[in-house]
């Protein structure tokens, strides 16, 4: 296997805890001024405008959201202003808009549709200038750096890290704002941490199932989606509340899990699921200390479940690269992909 420094995709990996720390020195006015905005509108709801990582970027702020700030969180299509030209009420409420590329003409039409229905909407994206800023009223340069992997990664966390950020500007919260303070150190050491045990029985693998629950079913949605996009494998994330009563059906004997608990409310359901999975034959790995017969992966302890949860995807990625790498892959440069896919 080829070193790890060989591919940009790693290279970007171990950028992610300067990168987070440059975010949260350079932004702070920014959260401030978007979590003001916030508090001043007290919204009824808040929607999320996104597609494919971003969009698991958004589903982790939804449950970060309403687990923090008591209020609802839907996800639009943004197919609803590009194509269906839908007039949404949306005035009561927030908009949140996530783009790496702050290009995508059917994120900018719904975002621009929000604010023009009298959302507080605001722009998480890599790129400032661009058309997502300037459709919102409050627009967050992420500041990931250049991203040249295809496969996006630091883009994903620091997406996640503002959108956590500005949480706690609007909500006061002074653990969620500790927490976040402390992430650059925990991502350090969380990309230390070494998944390739998992490797061992995924290369074979036709098929796989990443579970979580709440925050960690998005970290779970984004490696089911980087399992697909750099590897070849077919993987598929569910919850873990929901895969006994339906996904299992095609669980046997080797079959591979990578379940993701954080230490929240929802570890003790994961660790079940995990172990009634593994009683059936499956080959299964979970981020957690409690379970019994499913195997134990390394993980990074932060002391808030929130942030617990985002530090999981840092060794999922260095597993994730290294396991393509061996398949005989580019993980900078997956078949039939491309870095910006703008749709309309």
């Amino acid at each position: 296997m080829q070193s790890l420094d060989q591919t940009n995709m790693r290279r970007e990996i171990d950028e992610i805890p300067e990168a987070a720390a440059r975010l949260l020195e350079r932004s702070a006015n920014a959260f401030a001024a978007a979590g003001a905005a916030l508090r001043a509108k007290d919204p009824a709801f808040l929607v999320t405008i996104a597609r494919g990582s971003s969009d698991h970027a958004a589903l982790f702020l939804k449950y970060a959201i309403e687990l923090t700030a008591g209020i609802p969180v839907a996800s639009l299509g943004p197919s609803l202003a590009s194509i269906y030209e839908a007039k949404l009420k949306l005035g009561g409420g927030a908009a949140l808009a996530i783009s790496q590329s702050g290009k995508s003409p059917d994120i900018v039409a719904m975002a621009e549709a929000a604010t023009g229905a009298g959302a507080i909407s605001i722009a998480l994206t890599n790129t400032v200038p661009s058309p997502i800023a300037e459709a919102c009223r409050h627009a967050i340069d992420i500041l990931a750096g250049p991203e040249n992997s295809v496969a996006a990664t630091k883009s994903f966390v620091n997406s996640i890290v503002a959108g956590l950020a500005v949480l706690g500007e609007w909500t006061g919260d002074r653990a969620l704002q500790r927490a976040v303070a402390d992430l650059p150190k925990h991502f350090a050491q969380a990309a230390k941490l070494e998944w390739l045990d998992f490797a061992a029985c995924v290369n074979e693998a036709e098929s796989l199932y990443v579970l979580g629950r709440g925050p960690a079913l998005a970290i779970a949605n984004e490696a089911a989606l980087k399992f697909k996009e750099t590897t070849g494998i077919h993987a598929e994330a569910f919850s873990a509340a929901e895969v006994l009563h339906g996904p299992v059906a095609i669980v046997g004997p080797r079959f591979p899990v990578l379940a993701l608990a954080a230490r929240d409310a929802a570890e003790d359901s994961v660790v079940k699921a995990a172990e009634g999975l593994s009683a059936k034959g499956a080959v299964v790995q979970i981020t957690s200390g409690k379970a019994a017969e499913a195997r134990r992966l390394p993980f990074v302890e932060t002391g808030h479940p929130l942030t617990d949860a985002v530090t999981l995807i840092l060794p999922f990625y260095g597993l994730v690269e290294a396991l393509s790498r061996s398949r005989g892959l580019n993980p900078d440069a997956p078949t039939h992909l491309r870095k910006i896919t703008e749709t309309i």
